[in-house]
């Protein structure tokens, strides 16, 4: 066994990141400032409900669509090639979009936009496993990534409202323009090119196949979230999982697989997904009635209840910058399972909010949650991404991503049908005597909608019972999502006790540097060459 000592970065990587974060920040601001600019944009172009449907959703689809076929792109071509076409793509998109003067024009845009987006985040991710060689600077350097998405998450409403209130709704799209600018004069000179040069063809029906099966699921869980569980999503979501099913066996018989099932194999990338995933699903789901109790239970506005929302996002950056020096001297699975701790902690808070509850303890429990699940997200896209050789880095990131994706829509549509459904049976039960509004029945903004019609006791009956059956169901959904961050936290400290502190997945190198995940994908390749 002979012992690497990987190199350390240069003040150039440094500034390199920097530039990374750019478009880490753009991308997380432009899933959120779309909301606010709707009212503006539908009195401009009058969308049909369908349009407007397409146009909130159409970005998020492409994005978790193609993410797998971009990170694997981006092995093959080259990840700053990829990088600085997406932000040209990116900034051209923007730029229509803004000057948008149909609906369709918006629609075509926005697709136009995710396709754009799907190639910034795998990009930015490979590349800095490819620039940072030293497992410990490179766990700064995605907590610095990752702290990104908490930054523009939280700037999206904010910077978002400022442009709204003095400008048309166009300019909410014309934020990435400069950002994209200033990428691509000084992409080509701080950051490196990668790419893996053993790599074979793009496999067309493999790309078809993933962007099928992702497209399927994802729009399965859309409706999950907003009808509850029916046939149609049943339908859906089993139609996705059979492709699914035919892109795994597909990739099984490749030489060169759009996805390296053999990554899988190794238990810190496979775990570290399966965490990713789930913990972003207890954070989406809990973020979805966090965000609707402050608005439509103590009647703050989208601005006031992004101000409100900060206090999570200060603790999600403390949380991911906090565990690069935790990791340094404790095994990572056991910082992950102490955040998720304190995650728990925080969601068993909400079990004790109720509707005349002052903000304090709700913003208290945000922090927390924050906080817990930032080691998390840092240390998981971590040890996902330092677990896979480096030539299939893209690939790597893109599953990092696609886990991010995924856990984002079944939280909402997991956690959102368990609190929507107690809303739905607690309102049933209380629903005051004359009112039988079916939109009242369906969601807390459906009755609150419904009362600011009612005169006298009546809209204030349904206003004060909707209200309550909605604490309920955030209540219920924040006991489901404690057992699940403790269950997390289990997983995290005993299938990942094994990764040493300031160590990433198989960071030790051995014969050669050839690490265990490339000597399988190696045997792999051979196999189906020699038809073993």
């Amino acid at each position: 066994m002979t012992s690497v000592v990987a190199a350390r970065a240069s003040r150039k990587e440094w500034i390199g990141l920097a530039v990374l974060a750019m478009p880490t920040l753009l991308i997380a601001m432009d899933m959120t400032v779309l909301h606010l600019a709707v009212p503006a944009l539908t009195a401009d172009l009058q969308p049909s409900t369908s349009q407007m449907l397409w146009i909130m959703d159409i970005y998020g689809f492409l994005v978790a669509g193609l993410l797998i076929t971009m990170g694997t792109l981006g092995d093959r071509i080259g990840r700053r090639k990829l990088l600085l076409i997406g932000a040209a793509a990116f900034g051209a998109a923007s730029v229509l979009a803004a000057f948008s003067t149909s609906a369709e024009m918006l629609v075509v845009t926005r697709a136009l936009l995710g396709v754009a987006g799907a190639t910034l985040m795998p990009s930015t991710l490979s590349l800095i496993r490819n620039m940072f060689h030293d497992a410990a600077q490179r766990t700064v350097a995605i907590s610095v990534w990752m702290t990104c998405f908490a930054v523009g998450g939280a700037l999206g409403p904010l910077l978002g409202g400022f442009l709204l209130d003095h400008f048309w709704w166009g300019s909410a799209f014309l934020i990435g323009v400069p950002v994209m600018v200033i990428l691509l004069l000084l992409g080509p000179v701080l950051l490196p090119e990668h790419r893996d040069r053993g790599a074979g063809r793009l496999d067309i029906v493999s790309v078809l196949l993933s962007l099928i099966a992702v497209l399927t699921i994802v729009y399965s869980l859309k409706l999950i979230a907003e009808h509850g569980v029916g046939w149609q999503s049943v339908t859906v979501m089993v139609l996705g999982l059979i492709i699914g099913a035919f892109f795994i066996r597909r990739q099984k018989t490749l030489a060169d697989p759009l996805v390296d099932l053999e990554l899988f194999r190794e238990r810190t990338f496979s775990v570290s997904a399966v965490l990713l995933t789930v913990g972003i699903l207890v954070m989406a789901g809990s973020q979805l009635f966090t965000l609707q109790y402050l608005q439509l239970v103590h009647g703050l506005s989208p601005l006031q209840a992004g101000l409100w929302s900060l206090p999570n996002a200060a603790g999600l950056m403390a949380g991911a910058m906090t565990a690069p020096v935790l990791a340094a001297k404790f095994r990572p699975g056991f910082v992950i399972a102490g955040g998720l701790v304190v995650a728990a902690v925080g969601l068993a808070m909400l079990t004790l909010v109720s509707a005349d509850t002052g903000l304090g303890t709700l913003v208290t429990a945000s922090v927390l949650m924050g906080a817990g699940i930032g080691p998390m997200a840092a240390l998981g896209t971590d040890l996902i991404v330092g677990a896979a050789p480096p030539e299939r880095a893209g690939a790597a990131s893109a599953i990092s991503e696609t886990s991010t994706e995924l856990g984002s829509g079944l939280g909402i549509a997991v956690l959102g049908s368990i609190g929507f459904g107690v809303y739905r049976t607690e309102i049933g039960d209380t629903m005051p005597a004359g009112v039988s509004d079916e939109a009242a029945r369906e969601s807390l903004g459906g009755a609150v909608a419904v009362a600011g019609k009612l005169s006298g006791q009546a809209g204030a009956e349904l206003l004060t019972a909707a209200r309550e059956a909605f604490v309920l169901g955030l209540q219920v959904t924040a006991v489901v999502s404690v057992g699940m961050a403790v269950l997390l936290a289990v997983l995290a400290a005993t299938l990942l006790r094994g990764v040493k502190p300031g160590a990433a997945g198989h960071e030790q190198a051995e014969d050669g540097g050839l690490n265990a995940v490339s000597r399988q994908s190696a045997l792999h390749s051979a196999k189906i060459a020699t038809g073993a």
